[in-house]
């Protein structure tokens, strides 16, 4: 359990737009940071992040929070494990507690995986630097890759002994049981043999963006042809292969700083590449490129340099995925090394500059590069040369910026000696297919029956439901200026007015509860009520505390009526555009909120009465209806009153 001490500590040091910035590009708009959102696919930046009030706010899907609760969101981790991983990015301390058997069964299933998967992060960077067999064969082997030990201990590398059962048994003597093993993936079982995934093998942490172990690669060392080369953590509650890039933790901010990922192939491709200064890179470890990863790398850059070995049927068979990563926008450059040579291979045998030069100078545009090298396949073939058209054309039809796709089409066209007309009809064409599978065809239904008619509401029912703005606009007030002092006059003893001040929250929370009015929406009303019991300990909670509230639905509803979607100009300074802001007119907006507010709840009541009278035949209860409705229209103008006699200085 972290102490409520360690919580206010993180919570006050961390800096919104700097944890939001580990996983999200953004960049400076007035006093806010915008950034494509991570939560949906967008490729207009909607998503908005606000230094000075601590939160963030996604215009196109609604997510919105603060920086505990971005961490949480984004890597779906509980609130101890968001404030665990904020304490660390700080390095604020936090007092562990030994994880017992009891504890472990606590645990959901994501963070008994997470606790796993540091625990055996632990076993096998120990095995690999502390144990003769590990020192002998695992830090041997990576020595002779040319791997140095500040690489070795910054990837976290390690060894699973040859002991077919020397992790699971390690484990289990901790505590661990036997099935949280298996179902996590680390230990085998056939029949009643239990043993490990990884044994015999060098180990590759993989980590999640935010730092946290979410499986493994597994290299074995011996030539045995029954076994494969490479294994993988197998798909868990924290681990998809699909959704996952190595090295994304280690290179996010590279790839921000120098607007370019770099896309290799292995993990010693990655590592090699860190240990040459290039730390921009990231790795799909063998898998064909998914959405989820391209999006991933996307939040970072637009710009995608994918670098190959010279196998023309492994770059044939990236083609797709290389599409997908036109389609959303992005501009990908091809590099090819040198027969022989992969990125692990040429960064170990050049300098690093060397490698950065050769990188920068190879760098060739995908498009014209896959035109070139399928043009190559089609000399003398016209059947051949027409389904290079038509590949080509495909791609160039992904773009989804038209001035682009006119300059490919005019490059390619001089390439393929294909005239510009063809191919920009061919485009045409796909786009238009496009925009038909794009528009939801209207189906009529075969018979058609008799329909209900339902009568439209009146006017006095619609009145009756539309009171929710003056209650979001008055909590809005609450949150945001319940903690201010506004100026008051009151009559005195005899009947002169004198000036006193009180608290926005005090006098919004009086002036109600005197009246017996209510909210309706549960939301606002569970909002008032803290209020409400804040007063009686003669207290006022800020907007930090629902901010950070317990109530998921509370705090989503303070930040997203503390963000606007729109913000001043510069210019209209600069060109002496002078606007009164919000925060200078408190008194006026809260008053005006109040009125609203009162206004409203007494016209709904009214129009009830009205309501109530037209069903009623019996004349005594008319009259006493009627004189109800007397007393109501009679407070309403004792409120304006009262409203009217509160002045502005």
């Amino acid at each position: 359990m972290i102490s409520r001490d360690t919580i206010d500590t993180i919570i006050s040091t961390l800096r919104i737009e700097e944890v939001v910035g580990d996983f999200v590009s953004l960049r400076r708009r007035g006093v806010n940071m915008i950034g494509l959102c991570p939560f949906h696919n967008e490729k207009t930046p909607s998503f908005t992040v606000s230094p000075v009030k601590g939160i963030y706010k996604c215009f196109g899907c609604g997510k919105a929070g603060n920086g505990v609760n971005f961490v949480m969101e984004h890597e779906h981790f509980s609130y101890p494990e968001a404030l665990r991983y904020l304490a660390g990015k700080y390095q604020i301390e936090i007092e562990e507690e030994v994880q017992t058997a009891e504890m472990q069964e606590q645990m959901s299933e994501r963070e008994a995986l997470f606790n796993l998967n540091q625990f055996a992060l632990d076993f096998f960077e120990t095995t690999l630097h502390d144990t003769e067999e590990g020192k002998a064969i695992g830090l041997s082997y990576l020595k002779e890759r040319g791997i140095r030990d500040d690489i070795i201990r910054k990837f976290k590398l390690g060894y699973s002994p040859s002991t077919w059962d020397a992790f699971t048994k390690h484990a289990r003597e901790q505590g661990y049981k036997l099935e949280v093993l298996v179902k996590s993936g680390m230990t085998l079982q056939k029949d009643e043999r239990a043993y490990d995934r990884f044994h015999s093998r060098v180990i590759f942490p993989i980590h999640g963006v935010s730092g946290k172990v979410i499986g493994f690669g597994g290299r074995i060392l011996t030539s045995e042809k029954n076994r494969p080369k490479y294994v993988n953590s197998p798909e868990s509650e924290v681990y998809n292969k699909s959704k996952s890039l190595y090295g994304i933790y280690f290179a996010r901010n590279a790839i921000a700083l120098k607007n370019n990922c770099y896309l290799v192939e292995g993990y010693t491709d990655v590592i090699s590449l860190h240990q040459a200064g290039i730390e921009n890179v990231v790795a799909s470890s063998g898998t064909s490129l998914t959405h989820e990863q391209i999006r991933m790398i996307l939040r970072y850059t637009k710009q995608v340099t994918i670098l190959y070995d010279r196998d023309p049927a492994g770059i044939k068979a990236s083609f797709r995925g290389i599409d997908m990563i036109v389609e959303e926008g992005m501009d990908v450059k091809i590099v090819l090394f040198a027969e022989g040579e992969d990125p692990d291979s040429f960064a170990r045998n050049h300098h690093p500059t060397e490698v950065e030069e050769f990188i920068t100078n190879k760098a060739d545009n995908f498009i014209l590069f896959k035109t070139r090298l399928l043009l190559d396949e089609t000399k003398g073939d016209p059947i051949k040369k027409a389904g290079l058209v038509k590949e080509i054309v495909n791609t160039i039809g992904l773009i989804p910026d038209g001035i682009s796709r006119t300059l490919y089409i005019k490059e390619c066209s001089a390439l393929m000696n294909v005239p510009e007309q063809v191919l920009m009809n061919e485009v045409r064409k796909i786009l238009r297919n496009k925009i038909k599978k794009n528009i939801p065809g209207i189906e009529q239904p075969e018979d058609v029956g008799w329909v209900e008619e339902t009568a439209a509401p009146s006017q006095e029912e619609i009145d009756l439901i539309s009171d929710e703005y003056q209650e979001r606009e008055l909590i809005r007030q609450l949150l945001l200026y319940g903690r201010e002092e506004i100026a008051l006059l009151r009559l005195d003893e005899s009947g002169k007015e004198i000036e006193f001040s009180m608290l926005v929250a005090n006098f919004i929370v009086v002036d109600i509860l005197r009246d017996e009015l209510e909210f309706e929406n549960n939301l606002y009303r569970k909002i008032f009520n803290e209020f409400v019991e804040a007063r009686d300990r003669d207290e006022v909670p800020d907007n930090t505390y629902f901010k950070l509230h317990a109530d998921p639905e509370i705090a989503h509803a303070t930040i997203d009526m503390m963000v606007s979607q729109y913000e001043l100009s510069e210019n209209w300074e600069k060109n002496s555009i002078i606007v009164e802001e919000e925060p200078k007119h408190i008194k006026e907006l809260v008053l005006s909120a109040m009125l609203s507010f009162k206004a409203k709840k007494l016209d709904k009541m009214i129009t009830a009465k009205q309501r109530e009278m037209r069903e009623i035949t019996d004349q005594k209860e008319v009259g006493i209806l009627l004189a109800e409705l007397r007393d109501l229209k009679a407070s309403n103008i004792q409120i304006n009153k009262e409203l009217g006699r509160i002045i502005t200085k």
